[in-house]
């Protein structure tokens, strides 16, 4: 990553990175839903960075595309143009999970794991 990339998107590119890994392995290993699940704590942990928010909603519209998901490809791409223009000015709800299932304006509670992640990815 370069100079322009915020130091909350450095930090918290491990963790985002290592749910990126579960979700791949439990794709490979024809778990669709825990893939899905891996998925969203990616997007829980990465939204507050415009790479990390636009890349992990993409990440679920190949999902949805994969498994045939037609309620999800759309919501997806509704969500690909909000986090890619939305993210860098803050308008993004703490906790929500970015599927389809929830609305994408909705905040919701933080795991106590996630929460700390952040912080700490935040220098909190």
């Amino acid at each position: 990553m370069n100079r322009l990339v915020s130091q909350f998107t450095k930090n918290i590119t491990p963790h985002v990175e290592a749910e990126l890994r579960l979700a791949q392995l439990a794709s490979s290993n024809n778990q669709s839903s825990k893939a899905f699940f891996h998925l969203e704590n990616a997007h829980v942990l990465g939204q507050e960075s415009t790479y990390w928010h636009v890349k992990v909603h993409l990440l679920m519209f190949l999902w949805a595309i994969k498994n045939t998901k037609l309620s999800e490809c759309l919501g997806q791409a509704f969500r690909l143009v909000g986090a890619l223009t939305k993210t860098a000015l803050g308008l993004v709800p703490k906790g929500n999970t970015g599927g389809s299932n929830i609305s994408p304006f909705k905040t919701l509670p933080l795991r106590p794991e996630h929460a700390r992640a952040i912080q700490a990815a935040k220098g909190i």
